[in-house]
């Protein structure tokens, strides 16, 4: 048993100064070590499993002398326990290190999930959203906290304040969350049930969707508008005006139309192939390009093969054709919903079968058993529905008229 040295009080410590190990007494082994360079700090020398062992207590001012008593009291208490003090410190540190590597925050796997998933999303805007609905609504409440802690009332906080409000938002917001939280704990840094699951789980605590809040659908221009738009439309300048023109004319949606090449285009035939890649339902679409159509291509400029560039050649952001209809003073509808405007005429001034305008919009056929025999595209019958089109949109109208498929209009 190690010897106990007389006690120095702290103004004796302070004094100490000489190279070497100074007993300072009032518990067995603490000394205080002085190396060649002043350098003070604690140790106590103990015997453990039959072997003497030196082990550090911190440096000195530091740590006091009542604190490193306090210190060579604690592990002389494990030592007589069997624990060896200095493996016993290994040990938390390496769990300490274990714990803190296996730690991330929501905000941490929220930027790694979208860093792995974001190749395989159809565009930037789509990483760009996640981005933003995360960032607004979630990581304020749960940013900073790790994900292996999250719970049920963590994600209730999230989506109650906007789940009446803003459904649709708040709906996406959580499978969202879901598919964050699900990567964490493939990835180890979770365990147990996702609070954010829908089926069985919030959908017992939340509204269902569909019934809080009806789908609000872009607003459209009314087709009988449509003539009197377009000669508005023709006089503005720019390569946005004349994007949204061809979009209005094709019923095109506005990313297929930004990103229109002349390699796609046969003018000769009156056909635009759109290539799968850019295509919604990643399906490649030919789309019938009526007489209007045509002559707005071809009095455009050709300075490479992006057909609408902006004024650095590169392709026009997503808000340009936004920026023309407020040109216009027309900010009551949006570029997109001159695919409803089309819709609507289809529906009420000609006498097309349903599937030929759906798929004239690249739309999926609703119906899985129709889906499965329909091989064709039909693209004969949408010409002739586009030529009309083409034709209608460029008359401003007076009286209602209906467009058959074959025949003579009637009044």
């Amino acid at each position: 048993m190690a010897r106990k040295a007389k006690e120095l009080g702290a103004l004796d410590v302070s004094r100490l100064n000489s190279p070497g190990l100074h007993a300072v007494g009032g518990v067995a082994g603490l000394a205080l070590q002085v190396t060649d360079r002043g350098a003070r700090s604690w140790i106590l020398r103990a015997m453990v499993g039959g072997k003497r062992r030196d082990m550090g207590l911190g440096g000195y001012p530091d740590v006091t002398l009542a604190g490193a008593k306090e210190a060579a009291r604690a592990a002389r208490a494990k030592i007589k326990e069997g624990i060896d003090p200095v493996e016993d410190a290994k040990a938390k540190r390496s769990a300490l290190y274990a714990q803190r590597a296996a730690a991330m925050t929501f905000s941490e796997a929220a930027k790694a999930y979208i860093a792995v998933k974001e190749a395989e999303w159809k565009n930037a805007k789509h990483g760009d959203q996640w981005r933003n609905t995360l960032a607004t609504y979630a990581e304020p409440v749960i940013g900073n906290i790790f994900v292996r802690e999250i719970e049920q009332s963590h994600v209730m906080r999230v989506l109650e304040p906007i789940w009446m409000e803003k459904t649709e938002t708040a709906k996406r917001l959580r499978g969202r969350i879901e598919k964050v939280l699900d990567w964490a704990r493939v990835r180890g840094y979770r365990s147990g049930e996702n609070p954010a699951r829908w089926r069985g789980h919030l959908d017992t605590l939340l509204q269902a969707p569909g019934k809080v809040q009806k789908r609000a659908h872009f607003p459209a221009l009314p087709f009988d508008d449509l003539g009197a738009f377009m000669v508005e439309l023709r006089k503005q300048e720019g390569m946005g005006a004349r994007a949204l023109e061809f979009a209005i004319l094709t019923a095109a949606r506005s990313g297929e139309v930004r990103g229109a090449l002349w390699s796609e285009i046969d003018l000769a035939d009156a056909t635009w192939t759109i290539p799968a890649s850019r295509m919604k339902m990643k399906r490649e679409h030919r789309a019938a390009l009526n007489a209007e159509a045509v002559t707005l291509l071809e009095s455009l400029p050709r300075t490479g093969d992006l057909i609408f560039p902006n004024t650095k050649g590169d392709m026009l952001s997503d808000m340009t054709l936004t920026a023309v209809l407020r040109r216009m003073n027309r900010s009551d509808i949006t570029a997109h919903g001159f695919r409803s405007t089309f819709r609507d005429w289809c529906s009420e001034r000609t006498n097309y079968p349903r599937d030929v305008a759906e798929m004239a919009l690249a739309h999926a056929i609703g119906d899985k058993v129709e889906a499965a025999y329909r091989r064709g595209d039909l693209f004969e019958k949408r010409r002739r529905m586009m030529k009309e089109w083409g034709k209608f949109s460029s008359k401003i109208q007076t009286a209602a008229t209906v467009t058959p498929i074959k025949g003579k209009t009637v009044a």
